[in-house]
């Protein structure tokens, strides 16, 4: 059964928090602040904060960034994931994943189902590896924020969960950049 295995220790994370927002400033970012507060209470480090626009270059660049600055693991964006024609995120961020993982989103949508029924089918949630970095892409809401770090992101980034955990395969994330491109 998955669960915490209280004979490991916790491993603090560095974490990037990223709003994707034209009407948000730090003071009035429900969902960063959201996401902020949870990394920290669970002990990881929170590494950069920082709010875009819904502009693709600007979350590209910001997320590539940070995923080359070897003080952060994790990157979570939030906001953007809709279908209004501002919605940009996924279409900023799936180009660069290295690894897609296909899995996020459907978790995220099964616990959100539970929570807001269909309307979960208007979120286009998603996750991937960039340049050996974690990268989540959530709603900007701070419910869908609560949900994605409370049952999926709090457990997966702890060291102590168990039978597995993104920690303990943080360090293996660059392989293939290591062996080169053209290995099998």
């Amino acid at each position: 059964m998955a669960g915490i295995n209280e004979s490991r220790s916790f491993i603090p994370v560095r974490i990037a928090v990223l709003t994707v927002s034209d009407t948000r400033g730090l003071a009035d970012d429900k969902s960063g602040q959201t996401l902020a507060d949870r990394i920290t209470e669970a002990g990881h480090i929170l590494a950069a904060r920082d709010i875009v626009t819904d502009d693709r270059d600007k979350i590209r660049d910001t997320v590539l960034a940070w995923s080359r600055d070897k003080a952060i693991d994790v990157v979570i964006t939030t906001g953007g994931t809709g279908f209004t024609g501002r919605d940009v995120t996924p279409e900023a961020l799936e180009p660069i994943f290295e690894k897609r993982m296909d899995g996020f989103s459907e978790v995220f949508h099964r616990i959100s189902y539970d929570k807001i029924g269909t309307s979960t089918i208007q979120s286009r949630a998603t996750g991937g590896v960039v340049n050996a970095t974690f990268v989540f892409v959530l709603p900007g809401s701070p419910g869908a924020c609560k949900d994605a770090w409370d049952a999926i992101l709090k457990g997966q980034l702890d060291y102590r969960h168990m039978p597995c955990n993104f920690v303990e395969i943080m360090p293996r994330l660059d392989e293939h950049l290591q062996r080169g491109k053209s290995a099998p």
